[in-house]
């Protein structure tokens, strides 16, 4: 099937999810993923190889992402808020609505400033983007600072580990809490606990980043016009001593989605609904 006819397949599902209030559901046609075994991910990155591979694929995904900014086939518009995540010392999780295979290095490119010196964005990404591509993409998926998340139970708890090490030494980690990526869809999701899970657990706050779009008279390789992009730092949201870790998940959660959703009313001047 060419891509174009592809992508409006997913365009039309997208819409048939929303209106279904399936907003956490994958709409991309992926293959399904092969399960990681226990050893088989170095996700803090230990061993010399996996830190030449690692500089190897962050210089690639670079020169990717910065040939479609050149080409004018990403565009960041605006950056407001950046220092919301600076005044954030130490680890963080870092959220942002997912609506583009770009998002990552948005978020990277902006929220430079915040990192400290010789570190990189640390990005959640799903099983399937770790063991499917081919080529040189799967350099990148495998080695540009990402952290699979696994399905076999023991291999989960090697990255449960890796993401208190990280924090603890102060990285900052990006997760989509939308979960699936809904391709140029411009609405916040409601959202998935996990993130905020990791944060209450190991008492770290949360970036929150909503990234606004729009139009662009520019087509895409499949037809799709390009998009704008309007980065938003939000105040960052900190654990509630007072509160046990069931709690803080919920309470993390909520104030991330109504800050996405005053961002989102600001930025497009209307009320968020769905189905429509």
């Amino acid at each position: 099937m060419p891509e174009s006819e592809k992508r409006q397949r997913i365009v039309a599902r997208i819409k048939e999810y929303e209106a279904q209030g399936r907003f956490n559901e994958d709409v991309e046609e992926d293959d399904p993923a092969i399960p990681l075994k226990p050893g088989e991910v170095d996700f803090t990155i230990k061993k010399v190889s996996s830190k030449m591979k690692t500089s190897l694929a962050n210089f690639m995904g670079k020169a990717f992402f910065e040939n479609m900014i050149k080409n004018g086939k990403l565009i960041i518009k605006d950056v407001r808020g950046i220092e919301n995540a600076v005044a954030v010392e130490g680890g963080a999780i870092v959220t942002s609505n997912h609506f583009h295979l770009s998002d990552n290095y948005v978020v990277y490119k902006t929220i430079k400033p915040a990192l400290k010196k010789r570190h990189y964005l640390y990005k959640v990404i799903k099983e399937s983007n770790y063991t499917n591509f081919k080529g040189p993409v799967r350099l990148m998926m495998r080695h540009g600072n990402t952290l699979p998340f696994p399905s076999n139970i023991a291999t989960m708890r090697e990255f449960y580990g890796a993401m208190e090490t990280l924090l603890a030494r102060g990285e900052k980690i990006l997760i989509y809490p939308e979960q699936a990526m809904w391709f140029n869809y411009r609405k916040p999701r409601p959202l998935k606990e996990g993130a905020f899970r990791f944060a209450a657990k190991y008492n770290v706050p949360v970036i929150p980043a909503f990234i606004g779009m729009k139009d662009t008279d520019t087509l895409d390789d499949e037809g799709y016009p390009v998009q704008e992009l309007y980065v938003r730092y939000l105040p960052a949201i900190y654990p509630d001593e007072g509160l046990n870790l069931k709690e803080n998940t919920k309470n993390m959660m909520d104030k991330n989605y109504a800050l996405w959703v005053e961002a989102y009313e600001d930025f497009y001047k209307k009320k968020l609904t769905y189905g429509n």
